[in-house]
């Protein structure tokens, strides 16, 4: 794994030690365990904290106290990075490190730019990741909005580490849920041209759909009278699909989310790739028939029974398309595939990762990253109805209201598998409440000491031409520190399929920034002659000025970097 300058240095000098102390006979692993640094729980017990003694204690049949002393003496002489080490029982060390190989951070930073963070865990491996696949028969309501911007962060994080991603809407195209959208426009038509019609039982009952006849109205009165019954039908499913596909597709452009693939459900049913995956499962006699039906031996793989794929009248299950889909994305050669699914969909995984090994996969080669609902509020009190559809709040609705980045952002905030409360009237606030604007306007407030400075003809030096000894102030120490840890929590919130560490990260970094810029000055007071507008201004920049400079410029940089890798933008003024 990829660290920071710091993390990477202490990781190097502990393994080192490990190194040493086996050579001597004093340990005898042939393989160390994972180094994982944490902060310590109180600032005064150090920088850093390493569990690797009590993760060795079993196989080397020792007291984690006594390997932690052993590594403790033999750490190199030339690993000057510590300050102090400490030994806290049971066996935790606590790292203190110097604050010069802190200050080399910000020249990591410098150096890196837009990559700091990054790293190439994933390169040579491909990852396919479908959302939000809502079936085109209404627009995207509220969470699927969730599940856009979860999936969006999920493909943008793995990318960040290396992986070549893919990102991917499957289109329910076909089948039951089509033949009722076609069913409910037509009726509506009817309507619209005077003409009553039952309206399907199980029918979309949405104002939306009143709105869709409306748009296709002139385009099907032009062919209505060369058609039958049966055949205007079908021109009103088509023409209800293209137009509802195509408010997905604006709504999702709205939010900032673009997919590199749009795949087709009734591709598969045209091209009979259905049938193909389904004869490979039988020559596998993964498939029984019994009473007629056709069924898929998914208990074999731990699902908790079989299911049908195929029924008693010939037609093919959702499970069936399902299976052919991904069938194809296994061809198209993903190392790893990802499904974001609403929770409600749970039940549905075993199923999946059971398709996976009956294809001669291990299960873990799909992931499933769940979405749990969001309820909305206003000042506090749920919001239920939609004002516009009169059912459900849609996506766009809440993106009108308060702007696409603070729904993303407020969609991030949460792990994905917990209840989401969103307050509307909170993400449009410009105040420290709004976690959103709390965090844009950290990036804001930096951009504008640049103006500032520039104004009054201070340089805005580079780390490399910058004495950052003189950074050694507490809360000068405690920025750097936050910015080291950011390639971990990308990294580690890649891994875990988990966004909102990220946005966690970024509420804390924003939180710091506000404190240190509240409570220290970066800018010297502006001189009489500086106020003088006629006066030829040459203003002589100090050295903690220039440093703190320097402290700024990453700060903005790590801020510009997290909220980009959750697709959300960077202003520079608010």
């Amino acid at each position: 794994m990829s660290l920071g300058v710091v993390q990477e240095k202490v990781t190097t000098a502990l393994l080192g030690a490990l190194d040493g102390a086996r050579e001597k006979g004093l340990l005898k692993a042939t393989a160390w365990p994972a180094l994982t640094l944490d902060a310590p729980k109180r600032p005064e017990w150090g920088d850093l904290a390493s569990t690797v003694a009590m993760s060795l204690a079993p196989s080397e049949q020792k007291a984690p106290h006594d390997i932690a002393r052993i590594i403790v003496e033999n750490i190199s002489e030339r690993d000057q990075i510590f300050d102090r080490v400490e030994i806290v029982r049971p066996g935790f060390l606590n790292l203190t490190i110097k604050p010069t190989l802190w200050q080399k951070v910000l020249h990591e930073v410098e150096r890196q730019g837009t990559r700091y963070g990054q790293a190439k865990i994933g390169t040579g491996r491909r990852v396919l990741v479908e959302y939000v696949s809502a079936n085109p028969t209404g627009p995207l309501h509220v969470g699927h909005g969730r599940g856009a911007a979860v999936g969006q962060a999920v493909g943008r994080l793995l990318a960040a580490i290396g992986y070549d991603v893919t990102g991917e809407y499957y289109v329910n195209d076909a089948g039951r849920q089509m033949k009722l959208l076609g069913a409910s426009v037509y009726a509506r038509y009817q309507e619209l041209s005077g003409r009553t019609l039952d309206f399907p039982e199980d029918g979309y009952h949405g104002t939306y759909i009143t709105a869709v006849a409306q748009q296709i109205k002139e385009q099907l009165d032009r062919v209505a009278g060369e058609l039958t019954p049966r055949d205007l039908e079908a021109r009103c499913r088509a023409l209800a699909y293209q137009e509802l596909l195509g408010l997905i597709r604006d709504d999702l452009k709205s939010f900032g989310i673009e997919f590199q693939s749009w795949f087709s459900e009734a591709t598969l049913l045209e091209s009979k790739a259905v049938e193909r995956a389904l004869d490979e499962l039988k020559t596998r006699e993964l498939l029984f028939e019994q009473e007629g039906a056709w069924w898929f031996r998914s208990s074999k793989y731990g699902d908790e029974k079989d299911r049908v794929v195929r029924k008693q009248d010939g037609e093919f299950t959702y499970l069936a398309s399902d299976i052919a889909y991904h069938h194809d994305k296994l061809r198209r050669g993903y190392d790893v595939l990802i499904n974001v699914f609403g929770a409600d969909h749970h039940g549905y995984i075993p199923r999946m990762q059971a398709v996976m090994q009956a294809y001669g996969h291990p299960k873990e080669r799909l992931q499933v990253v769940l979405v749990q609902l969001v309820k909305l509020l206003r000042g506090g009190v749920e919001v239920k109805m939609s004002k516009r559809t009169g059912e459900f709040i849609t996506m766009r609705e809440v993106i009108d209201e308060v702007g696409a980045d603070a729904a993303k952002f407020y969609f991030l905030m949460r792990d994905s598998k917990t209840h989401l409360e969103f307050d509307l009237e909170l993400a449009k606030q410009r105040s420290a409440d709004n976690p959103v604007y709390y965090v844009q306007y950290a990036h804001a407030r930096i951009c504008s000491l640049w103006r500032v400075a520039s104004d009054r003809g201070i340089a805005c030096p580079s780390a490399a031409e910058t004495d950052l000894t003189v950074l050694t102030d507490p809360d000068e120490l405690g920025l750097i520190k936050k910015l080291s840890a950011y390639p971990e929590v990308v990294q580690a919130s890649a891994l875990a399929f988990e966004p909102h560490r990220v946005t966690y990260y970024l509420q804390q970094l924003a939180a710091q920034l506000h404190t240190f810029y509240n409570k220290h000055r970066v800018l010297p007071p502006a001189t009489d002659q500086e106020r003088d507008d006629t006066a030829p201004t040459e203003v002589v920049t100090s050295k903690r000025t220039a440093a703190r400079l320097v402290l700024m410029g990453a700060v903005q940089q790590v801020l510009r970097n997290g909220l980009a890798v959750l697709g959300i933008s960077a202003p520079a003024h608010m």
